[in-house]
């Protein structure tokens, strides 16, 4: 039996499950030289959410950190992770948009294509298995593992040999979720070899505790390949450590010959960078056995939590993973994987709060249609119906879906070159805009100012224990304070020479002002009131965003409000945010600038006698289905609200003529006005 090869995550899926996909090019560049020399099968270093992270929150091209890691591994293969006919994307994309998108990484640097499809239909394997044919790339087709009574070893092996069959030159096993129990998995690498000799590897995340027993008998069972990411990020969401594995096998059979003193210079380097990127952290590290039972992914349940806290909802947690699995099993039981987790998760909150399938979110219906490809087994036929009335469609779509696409590759490229301007653009500037048209107008706009640099976070003031003052310090103008909140609210204050400087943006409570503490460390991301307005005890009048969570702070006492830290300030626990009242600070402090609330403006208030148009959940107005002004009937659609990353059609509900009181664009509170007939 030959040896076990290593494929570490290190590049792409290490950083996207610890610390959400923040990890710049230059952190890694300079460990390049040592990851070349190892020896591994591959280093997984592009696709996934690492696409839409450079463009959205880093601000660097994605195709040039490509380029310059494939310069700094000349002898080391690079793998990404593609999703089919999705690509990065949400949407399947026209075979024309797939074909350039896989020549272009290829050309790029790209050695070896994962590619998968979220429901397991192997025609949404085509185009890109095609294309990477084409470029004479080596093609690993992935399996995404589920645990549902649909799901068996039988029905794997049997789609392993279907993936032989259109083009694969290995098979991979994607645990997502981390629920491939390691005797499963010695059975199900067993079934997969007795229909294809094709190598197997094996990708399967620590969440739950199990992935390194799991590895240890796949290998056992004759899987040539696993997935680890050297240990400084390593384990929690993430993967196996790669050392770990090393040191397992190493004088068995199964001796990957790696050299753990090299591994471990790897990971002191990581161990490093990982502080630059604390504020990102998930703040779940051990292992989470909910999803033993749930069988919800850990990432999709931190973010289930996330809609429900917006949504003001968070009590609803424990109905709405009951529900995924009624809405799982009721849309033909895809794997929850992107974007199905996404659709069905988003789908159960939507149950939960408005009744069963009252409410179908766009993406849901498509599901429903097949507009994703075949999911595995039957679906529910009268919420399939319900779809294609929401979708006016006859039926359900049963040929591969991208068929019905048009190739669309040119209008982008001239979309792209009205965007910049310009007459000619590059290839990977379209495919960037094809990939997300909403984030890179914005991003090619900022390109030119080059990334964000990431720098460890000093660290914050320390809690104050009950019944003990709380101190920190802020700076003005160059000029330390010294800050003491005792337990009764008093306030006092005197110039420093030393102490720990807030972020710029915090101030000094004033003289006899009622203060609003954080009750926990975080960063202020938004006032929900005004500066110096007017509240009552328990009004909402700004936002923290703690621990990846939305935190509302609401005022203790009546009066004006003034704010003591700025948005995008990092606080401490029981660190001042807010005051209510009292006499002005002598402290020189400029006054934060007011933020305008949720909802406000550009909202306006509905007529009177006129029927109003609610929004049921906390969104984003993305577009009107109608004019302005328009006739319409009940249950018409007549605007389309972006609500936990799905798009949600709000109705007529009488008729008459339309008039819209929230602009696209504007955020929107739950059972906010947006429109109205009259």
């Amino acid at each position: 039996m030959p040896k076990v090869k290593l494929t570490d995550l290190v590049l792409r899926d290490a950083h996207q499950s610890l610390f959400a996909t923040r990890m710049v090019t230059a952190d890694m560049l300079p460990v390049c030289e040592k990851l070349d020399k190892v020896g591994y099968f591959a280093l997984e270093a592009w696709g996934g959410a690492t696409f839409d992270s450079c463009i959205r929150f880093l601000n660097e091209d994605p195709w040039e950190r490509l380029k310059k890691l494939k310069k700094a591994l000349p002898n080391t293969r690079i793998m990404m992770l593609l999703r089919g006919q999705n690509l990065l994307g949400y949407r399947h994309y026209a075979d024309d948009v797939v074909a350039k998108f896989v020549e272009y990484a290829a050309k790029d640097g790209v050695d070896i294509f994962r590619i998968f499809d979220a429901v397991n239909d192997p025609r949404n394997f085509q185009a890109a298995t095609k294309a990477a044919k084409q470029t004479g790339k080596h093609i690993q087709a992935a399996i995404s593992y589920a645990v549902t009574p649909f799901h068996t070893i039988e029905k794997y092996a049997e789609l392993a040999k279907q993936y032989a069959d259109i083009g694969a030159d290995s098979i991979a096993i994607k645990d997502m979720s981390g629920l491939l129990k390691p005797y499963v998995a010695y059975d199900l690498v067993k079934a997969i070899k007795k229909v294809t000799d094709l190598p197997v590897e094996i990708h399967s995340h620590s969440t739950t505790g199990m992935s390194v027993g799991t590895l240890v008998k796949a290998a056992e069972a004759g899987a040539e390949i696993l997935d680890t990411v050297i240990s400084s990020l390593a384990m929690g969401t993430s993967h196996s450590p790669t050392e770990t594995m090393v040191e397992i096998f190493k004088g068995t059979e199964y001796d990957t010959g790696l050299d753990t003193n090299l591994l471990l210079e790897i990971a002191a380097y990581f161990r490093e960078v990982r502080k630059n990127y604390k504020k990102f952290e998930s703040s779940f590290l051990g292992a989470d056995t909910r999803i033993l039972v749930s069988q919800v992914p850990g990432g999709m349940l931190s973010n289930l939590e996330s809609q429900l806290k917006e949504q003001g909802a968070s009590d609803k947690i424990d109905e709405v993973l009951k529900e995924i699995a009624v809405v799982q099993k009721d849309s033909g039981y895809p794997p929850l994987v992107t974007p199905t987790s996404q659709i069905v998760g988003t789908q159960a909150v939507f149950n939960v709060l408005f009744g069963r399938y009252n409410r179908l979110s766009g993406e849901f219906q498509d599901l429903m249609a097949g507009k994703y490809g075949a999911c595995p087994a039957p679906k529910n036929h009268d919420v399939v119906k319900k779809a294609l009335e929401g979708l006016k469609l006859d039926k359900e779509i049963t040929h591969r879906p991208a068929d019905d696409i048009p190739p669309e590759y040119n209008k982008l490229e001239e979309e792209t070159k009205k965007l910049l301007g310009t007459d000619t653009v590059s290839v990977e500037d379209v495919l960037t805009y094809a990939m997300f048209p909403k984030v890179a107008p914005e991003f090619f706009k900022k390109r030119s100012q080059g990334p964000v640099v990431f720098k460890p976070e000093a660290e914050a003031p320390k809690a104050a224990a009950p019944g003990q003052a709380a101190k920190y310090s802020v700076n003005v103008d160059g000029v330390n304070y010294n800050v003491v909140v005792a337990p009764a609210g008093t306030v006092a204050i005197a110039p420093a020479s030393g102490g720990t400087p807030a972020a710029p943006g915090a101030a000094a409570p004033g003289v006899g002002s009622v203060v609003i503490p954080a009750p926990v460390a975080g960063t202020v991301i938004r006032y929900v009131a005004a500066e110096g307005a007017q509240v009552k005890a328990g009004d909402t009048v700004l936002i923290i965003e703690s621990m990846k969570m939305e935190l509302e702070i609401k005022a203790t006492d009546a009066g004006k409000v003034h704010f003591l830290a700025a948005p995008g300030t990092q606080v401490a626990a029981q660190q001042p945010v807010a005051e209510i009242g009292g006499v002005p600070s002598a402290v020189p402090v400029q006054a934060a600038p007011a933020q305008e609330a949720p909802g406000a403006a550009p909202a306006a208030a509905p007529s009177e006698g006129a029927t109003v148009i609610a929004a049921p959940v906390a969104g984003t107005v993305i577009r009107y289905a109608v004019n302005e002004g328009a006739g319409v009937k009940p249950g018409d659609t007549v605007i389309i609200i972006e609500s936990m990353k799905m798009e949600l059609e709000i109705k007529a509900t009488a008729a008459g003529k339309v008039h819209f009181l929230a602009s696209a664009g504007a955020q929107v509170a739950s059972q906010q006005p947006i429109a109205e007939i009259n």
